[in-house]
This record gives C-alpha cells, structure tokens and sequence, in this order.
C-alpha cells in the first residue's frame, strides 16, 4: 500500500497561523513532530497557533514564554512540563472532566485544524496502532481537518479502539524513538500504610480504578491474595502486571468487557509496553467509554481510587490546585467517583497522606482560598489516609468531621477539632464517630 511520506519538517509546513493543533498525549507524545512545528515559530512562520493536549511528556517549548504571540497552549491537564508556563499564564487550561475531552471536539467547541499524533508501524492489512494513548485523540482524528502521524517502530500494536485503517492519515513521518519511560520510585513507610489501608475495602472481584504514582502502587502491592479483580480504569502501569501473572486479575467478574483489561492511556517502563504490545487481552479505549459514568457504574464493585492536594473537614476534596495556583486538572477523578458511586457493591475512594513532605497538613478546616473543588462534599464516600479509612457518605456534617480527624496526622488532630467546634458549636462535643 501506498503512504504519502514526508520529512517532519515537510508535514508541519500544513499549520497555518490561526490554527489550531491537537497533540497526542503521555507516552506517545509526538516529539519529532512537536520539535520541527517549534522550529517553524522559532523561524516566525507563525502566529496564533492554539496548541491542545491532554497530558505530555517530554519538553513543550511552545508553552515557553518566548513564544507568546506564536503558540498558546490550551491543555485538558496540567502536567509538569507545562506547569510553569501555566502558572505564569504564557500558557491557559481549560477546565474539563476528560470523559468531556472528546465531547469538545466531536461536537464543535473545538475545531481541530491538524491532528499530530504517534502510531505504530502499518500492518498488512493497512492499520496503525495509536499504541499506548487513545484517550481524545481518536476525536481529534476523525474531525481533524489535517491528520500527521510520526510512525515509530516503539509504538506497542495495541487493540481496541487504538487500531485505525491508514486512510485516516494524510501524511506519514517515519521517526523511530523510544517511548518515555516511568520508573517507580521506592514505597515510602506513609505510601505503605495507605495502600493497606485501602487495600482491606478492596473485595474479590472488584473492578478496579486507579492511576500512577506511589499510593496506586501500594494499593496493588497489598493485593496478592485477592482474586478475580478486573481492571476498567483510564490510566494503568507497571503495578499491574504482577497482578495479571500470577493471576489475580481476570476480569472474569465485570459486566462489561468481561476478561478485558480497559484503559484509555498508559505510562511505565518497557516491561510494560512490551506487555501490551499485540496483547488482546488489553483494549485501549476511546475516553468516553473508559470514563462515561453511563458505562463505568455498568460494573459491578466500581473501586475508584483517586488522591488529592488537601480535604477540608466538610468532605471537599482539592486536587487540581494550591489556593489559586493550577497544579494539575480536574482530571478523571469525578467521573470515576460519580461511576464507582452509581455502581452496585461500589466503592469511591479519595486516599491521600494525611500531611505534605513539609509536615503541613492536608487534613483542613477549610480549603485554602482559591482552592478548586474537584470531589465536592456531597459525592465523598471513602477516605483513606495512613491513619485509617473512613466512610462518609450519608454522614452529617459533624460526623464527618469527627470522622476525618481521627485519620488525620495527630499533630494536627486538636488544631482540627477545635476549628470544627468553632463552626459547629457546643453540641459537636457529644456527636459520636
């Protein structure tokens, strides 16, 4: 089969000024193609060019404040790469449940002139593999004006909705480089108590939710023993795959995708690329059908584990900023809160350190000023800290409050209590946890 190849910098010469240009996301960013689109603003080439994506690794020069006037990043989420420049407001984000992220652009409140994106090689029958991220990027292709793909070799052929017919594709820029690696770091004592912690609400044949970092990996570091676990998340790594060789994930139990490992985007090490690669057993998923609180509650024990930057003594729950400070996004959090929640047997779970690496407490009498609500106080079920778990939901406001300070840390529990016996007044002394 016939494919249009060009160089990076012949494809790129497509963007026009006033466009806008949708990235694809995490482990398949697609840098060569990023570098030389840099390189025509860094020439002047272009002016007003609106930069979209969900989470990016690698370098993002054109969030760079040398190139105000040239690109303007509009980001679903606000990574680290972007952190700085967003904070300084060189570059924007908008606010979006990612179950949304396609909505924005399949109905028209973005239009996407030129999709770049990551695929793995074409196959004999003339398909490409958007490999570890579908998450809105298979919107952005199907309603892109201008579709480039840089086609690299170290792409993982995953299935699901990551398979799309080369005819959707207008220019193609072989490019081989391998994909961003994520090393985990070693569990700290903290991280350790609160996968346990968590880990003890987690009941055989549940359906599992669950990001990257330290407390995830806790949580399925302690669940050797369980069984028959399945897996519908928008994001998994390396955690995982201890689980699903010895067994203890399945996916025998779910409603839905019965045997099916669902995930929209991945990050970790080659181990688990190499995994996913040509694995049936792993369907990589549009955005909608891994975080639509329609198909997420068709589960049954929905175990949503998500964490936060601070929780008030109310149940609202922080964890897109720091006061008036972005620090990430709104994220798949309350899709799979909202889903765990409306799902029979299931279980929302916000599990969090109950103080900062400075020893300030996340544990608050009130959210600091500016402060984002994610979760709000009414959808709160679970909470976890390294003290405890806890079960809110259906609990008064002075119950709740007994109840999230005893899982704070016990320096902070008598600043706590006190703040809440202001609010609440004498009978707060008699309410029982």
């Amino acid at each position: 089969m016939a494919y249009k190849k060009v160089t990076a910098e012949e494809a790129v010469k497509v963007i026009k000024s006033g466009d806008r240009v949708h990235l694809s996301s995490v482990a398949v960013t697609p840098l060569a193609l990023i570098r030389a689109m840099v390189e025509r603003g860094r020439n002047k080439e272009l002016s007003n060019v609106k930069i979209q994506h969900i989470h990016t690794e690698g370098d993002a020069p054109y969030a760079n404040a040398e190139f105000e006037g040239i690109f303007q990043l509009e980001s679903f989420f606000v990574g680290a790469n972007v952190r700085k420049a967003t904070q300084a407001g060189y570059a924007d984000y908008i606010p979006v449940f990612l179950s949304e992220t396609q909505k924005l652009i399949r109905q028209g409140y973005l239009k996407v002139n030129v999709a770049m994106v990551q695929v793995s090689p074409p196959d004999k029958h003339g398909f490409v593999s958007l490999g570890t991220s579908v998450d809105a990027t298979l919107a952005a292709i199907e309603h892109a004006d201008i579709v480039i793909a840089q086609v690299n070799k170290y792409v993982p052929r995953t299935w699901g909705d990551a398979i799309i017919n080369t005819n959707k594709i207008d220019y193609f820029v072989e490019h081989d480089e391998p994909l961003y690696i994520h090393n985990n770091a070693p569990l700290s004592d903290v991280e350790r108590a609160i996968g346990r912690n968590t880990a003890a609400l987690i009941e055989d044949g549940a359906c599992l939710q669950m990001g990257i970092g330290g407390i995830p990996n806790a949580v399925l570091a302690e669940l050797g023993n369980h069984k028959n676990l399945g897996i519908h998340t928008e994001m998994f790594s390396d955690g995982l795959l201890p689980l699903i060789h010895s067994g203890v994930v399945t996916g025998s139990e779910k409603q839905i995708d019965k045997g099916k490992i669902v995930a929209s985007f991945m990050m970790g090490t080659q181990d688990l690329y190499d995994f996913v690669d040509d694995n049936p057993m792993v369907a990589m998923m549009d955005v909608y059908h891994t975080n639509s609180v329609d198909i997420i509650r068709k589960n049954k024990k929905v175990t949503a584990i998500n964490s936060a930057i601070s929780v008030d003594i109310t149940g609202q729950v922080c964890a897109d900023s720091i006061g008036t400070t972005f620090y990430s996004g709104v994220g798949g959090q309350i899709d799979f809160i909202r889903g765990a929640g409306h799902s029979e047997g299931g279980k929302p779970i916000i599990a969090m350190p109950s103080v900062t690496n400075r020893g300030v407490s996340k544990i608050t009498p009130t959210l600091l000023e500016g402060s984002g609500v994610v979760t709000t106080r009414s959808n709160m079920h679970w909470m976890v800290t390294e003290y405890g778990a806890v079960h809110l939901y259906g609990k008064t406001l002075q119950e709740r409050a007994k109840l999230i300070i005893s899982i704070a840390h016990p320096d902070h529990r008598e600043m706590l209590d006190k703040a809440a016996f202001e609010r609440y007044g004498s009978h707060y002394r008699f309410v029982q946890k």
